[in-house]
């Protein structure tokens, strides 16, 4: 008896250590090509380096030097990176009410029992594929649509609307409206998809229960599908908050980088771009990044409390 248990004992094989070996690839990737390069970042940000003109200055350690610069009210009188940080969080709202609106409207039309729509497939594909298409080319489209001697104007003109070209891109609304709608359009599609898995992963018998007890559309939504969908729009919301911090390539292109007008559409991104292509202040812009970081966790952690908390009462 005791042999045969000490052979069933060797023939037993454990397969834990397999999790382990399949994953080591991400986390060799993840350090390679994230945390040293985040850790390098924090380094340099502590340190003088710059060009100035021809001249390399640095690297010469200033402790918070960096810091204290970019947290301090420049030749105008304000912080250049809290006026900034303030275009970049009204550029994402602009965009991210009414995505994330419409796109709870269609992953609640798209998934109802009661209405069954017909063709969700191509409907799905249709809605995601801007998601598809560059950022930059999406930008250089807008920009050509609505440029002084686009389209968009020519049509306004000839029709009457108005009685010569409008520069779009030299006001302040229409700017930040053109770049709110492009990233609107972009990610709209994707954001439903992602509520609409949320609201398929909802156990069905609760929505037919409710239909018995004679509950209308309105009370479901808001007594049953919005609660219940709340874990997958602290997500949705959280990624689209990180990516809206992170906005570069729209009002880059769109304002070929100048940010007008008078820098009301540049982002802390574009600033942190200027930093590294105008004179390689990588000090600098490695501040940037760090305090951006930080800025980033704050305020993922806040939303994910704030949502959280309604599906944990």
């Amino acid at each position: 008896m005791a042999e045969s248990r000490r052979i069933k004992h060797r023939k037993t094989v454990s397969y834990a250590k397999w999790a382990y070996i399949f994953i080591i690839p991400f986390f060799i990737s993840y350090i390679i090509f994230t945390l040293v390069p985040q850790l390098l970042t924090i380094y340099n940000s502590f340190f003088e380096n710059y060009m100035n003109g021809l001249q390399q200055i640095g690297p010469n350690f200033v402790g918070l030097a960096n810091y204290k610069a970019l947290l301090s009210p420049g030749q105008s009188g304000t912080i250049d990176l809290l006026k900034y940080f303030g275009n970049t969080m009204a550029l994402w709202i602009l965009g991210a009410v009414p995505q994330f609106l419409i796109a709870l409207m269609l992953a609640v039309i798209f998934t109802s029992a009661r209405l069954n729509i017909k063709g969700q497939g191509l409907a799905k594909a249709i809605i995601y594929m801007p998601n598809l298409i560059m950022a930059s080319a999406f930008s250089m489209l807008i920009f050509a649509l609505f440029s002084k001697v686009g389209p968009i104007n020519k049509y306004l003109v000839a029709s009457g609307i108005i009685e010569q070209s409008f520069d779009f891109l030299t006001v302040k609304v229409s700017v930040r409206s053109l770049i709110a709608l492009l990233n609107f359009l972009m990610w709209f599609g994707n954001t439903t998809i992602v509520l609409m898995a949320g609201i398929m992963g909802i156990d069905q018998s609760l929505f037919e229960s409710a239909e018995i007890d004679g509950s209308n559309s309105i009370q479901v939504f808001f007594d049953i599908t919005l609660p219940l969908l709340m874990p997958i729009m602290s997500y949705a919301l959280i990624t689209s908050l990180i990516g809206g911090i992170q906005m570069f390539d729209v009002p880059q292109v769109l304002t070929n980088g100048r940010g007008t007008p008078n820098l009301t559409s540049t982002t802390v991104i574009m600033m942190l771009n200027n930093f590294l292509s105008g004179s390689k202040n990588y000090g600098r812009a490695g501040a940037v990044s760090v305090l951006l970081f930080i800025v980033t966790g704050i305020l993922s952690t806040i939303v994910y409390r704030m949502l959280a908390k309604q599906y944990k009462d």
